[in-house]
């Protein structure tokens, strides 16, 4: 089985166990704290041993970086590693709600180069190979030509676009925010929504194959100094994500870098 054969099998096996678990129900799902406000659970537990054993063991000589295994910076040394996040979105997954994902990435030399996404509650399998494009529940997907950021589809935090430190006012938006950062931006990737943007720093596992999924879709995303930082590296952080179609990254680019700087400034 070659490399993209493995990565779809093994994410849509690990999108159904994930989904037995989400279906006993809110407290039926032991969970606990990584630390304060950062939960995890025997599912993300589960999940990820299942996609290490089945990835690693097809794969030995493959680096490793996930969300839930203790990272011993082995994976440094490799030029192709798995970057896996068993289940992005903990907190809806244990509320029970739907926007949760499983996410894997195959990264090479920096760049992932295989993608699969599955948000099993909500039926959607996303996958996407560098150079082959992306492609939805086996459809070929694109982001949304909108250019109008009045209206348009956000995934964010609603309080985010009142606070007062943004330079220029956003104008008013649809508004909603699955819990997955990963989620979002294969949403706005296949047209379901037109932008994303997150401020609070994200870990590359968070970020991998949706990043390959929105590029291969034609789609736009940075961070808000309109850098794609490399992945596998040393902290495997990302500090902001903004994500659009085409016609609204530019946009939305602006406003965040702007805004970004603006905070930082608050306190000089």
């Amino acid at each position: 089985m070659n490399d993209d054969a493995l990565i779809k099998t093994v994410t849509r096996a690990a999108g159904a166990l994930a989904l037995d678990y989400f279906r006993r129900g809110i407290g039926g799902v032991e969970a606990w704290d990584k630390s304060p406000g950062n939960p995890v659970s025997e599912a993300d537990m589960a999940v990820d041993q299942l996609i290490k054993t089945q990835l690693m063991g097809a794969r030995p000589d493959y680096g490793w970086l996930s969300e839930e295994t203790a990272d011993d910076h082995a994976r440094l040394a490799k030029s192709r590693v798995w970057v896996v996040d068993p289940i992005d979105g903990t907190r809806a997954f244990l509320k029970g709600r739907d926007g949760f994902c499983v996410s894997v990435a195959l990264v090479e030399n920096g760049a992932p180069v295989l993608a699969a996404l599955d948000a099993p509650q909500l039926g959607l399998f996303f996958t996407a190979t560098k150079g082959g494009g992306a492609w939805l529940n086996g459809e070929c997907i694109s982001p949304s030509q909108t250019t109008e950021l009045a209206n348009c589809r956000m995934l964010s935090d609603a309080d985010l676009f009142s606070a007062k430190f943004w330079p220029e006012r956003w104008p008013a938006m649809e508004i909603s925010k699955p819990n997955s950062i990963a989620l979002r931006m294969a949403l706005v990737a296949c047209g379901k929504a037109d932008a994303a943007v997150a401020l609070r720093p994200k870990s590359e596992w968070d970020v991998a194959a949706a990043s390959l999924i929105m590029a291969e879709a034609g789609g736009l995303w940075s961070d808000h100094n309109g850098l794609c930082p490399p992945f596998n590296q040393p902290n495997p952080v990302h500090a902001t994500v903004v994500a659009a179609g085409p016609g609204l990254y530019d946009d939305v680019l602006r406003r965040v870098r702007e805004g970004v700087a603006a905070w930082e400034k608050r306190d000089e």
